[in-house]
């Protein structure tokens, strides 16, 4: 018998991919070639094992998968519905993460520990959280709903929900802001270029009143000759 919720969040997750990649241009197209896709589908297939006491067989899907996609995600991790890797080469996902629904992430991330933890040693992305190309989110932390990612940042503290981080090491530069789309990894804000900014406009400001006084200056000179 057809297991009717298996084939549910099966054509949930090519829904997902068709949604969030343009390139996309049919559901066979992701389930023959889409190394995101490939992996994820491996991971069920491992985690099912890693439940059934099979460490093992578990681990050895995840490594083969790793092999042919470059995606590596641990059988321990827990990934929920509607979540999408876009192309993934080099994706890191340890053991004990937790990755909620709806989640889109990109190639180069890693969601991976400290080295310092037991237990509990990796992220948690709440629902709907969008990470960048090339991101690092390290140890325990929590990632809130619908935060987002910049690519490149290195994230190693706690993200209220409704964020947008950027930087090294990762800075909240948004709260409650103008929504970003998971497909514009361009637009986020960027503080140490706003920082130059509002610096040299200062510097401006303050160059123009030098000028002033030295002008003021000049006249009573010449007023006491």
């Amino acid at each position: 018998m057809i297991d009717i919720g298996w084939f549910k969040d099966y054509k949930e997750s090519i829904n997902a991919f068709i949604e969030h990649d343009p390139a996309a241009h049919s559901a066979i197209e992701i389930v023959l070639l889409y190394p995101g896709f490939k992996a994820l589908q491996a991971h069920k297939r491992a985690k099912w094992f890693l439940n059934h006491n099979m460490p093992f067989i578990a681990r050895a899907i995840s490594q083969r998968a790793a092999h042919k996609t470059g995606i590596e995600i641990h059988p321990g991790a827990t990934i929920g519905k509607r979540v999408c890797i876009d192309h993934g080469s080099g994706i890191v996902i340890g053991e004990t993460t937790e990755i909620g629904d709806d989640c889109m992430i990109y190639q180069g991330v890693t969601l991976g520990g400290t080295g310092k933890e037991t237990g509990k040693r990796h992220p948690t992305l709440e629902r709907g959280v969008m990470v960048g190309s090339g991101a690092k989110v390290l140890g325990p932390i929590t990632i809130g709903e619908n935060s987002k990612v910049a690519a490149g940042a290195v994230v190693v503290k706690d993200v209220e929900p409704n964020c947008t981080v950027v930087g090294v090491p990762g800075r909240v530069v948004k709260i409650d802001g103008a929504r970003i789309d998971d497909l514009d990894q361009v637009n986020f804000p960027d503080p140490v270029m706003n920082a130059i900014t509002a610096n040299a406009k200062l510097i401006d400001e303050l160059k123009e009143e030098i000028n002033k006084l030295e002008a003021k200056k000049s006249e009573n000179i010449e007023y006491i000759i």
